[in-house]
């Protein structure tokens, strides 16, 4: 896959969990903007990148990934850890509608 395309991938998959993450999270009364949206994204995609990197593919790896993003959202968003979890879910959730729904982003054209 040339990096153009995986570049145009990561954009639109970042502009997705943004928007949900944002969505969510004002549906949970929480009043920060997309930017922390935004942030949030990146920082879950870059969470699970590290712990996929050392930890390779499985349950440690998803495990301690989801544990980090969960202080990560719970510190952007000054919020506590059932709060993150369930925002969390929320967005889990949503984000495997929106995956089932859209196309692949590769798939035949």
């Amino acid at each position: 896959m040339a990096f153009q395309e995986t570049l145009i991938i990561f954009l639109v998959s970042l502009a997705i969990s943004s928007i949900i993450i944002y969505f969510t999270t004002k549906l949970f009364g929480e009043t920060e903007g997309i930017g922390t949206a935004i942030l949030s994204a990146l920082a879950g995609a870059m969470i699970y990148s590290v712990a996929y990197y050392f930890l390779g593919a499985g349950f440690l790896s998803t495990l301690i990934g989801g544990i980090a993003w969960l202080i990560a959202l719970g510190s952007m968003y000054n919020i506590g850890w059932l709060k993150s979890l369930v925002i969390a879910v929320f967005v889990w959730v949503l984000q495997s509608l929106v995956n089932y729904v859209l196309p692949t982003a590769t798939g035949p054209l």
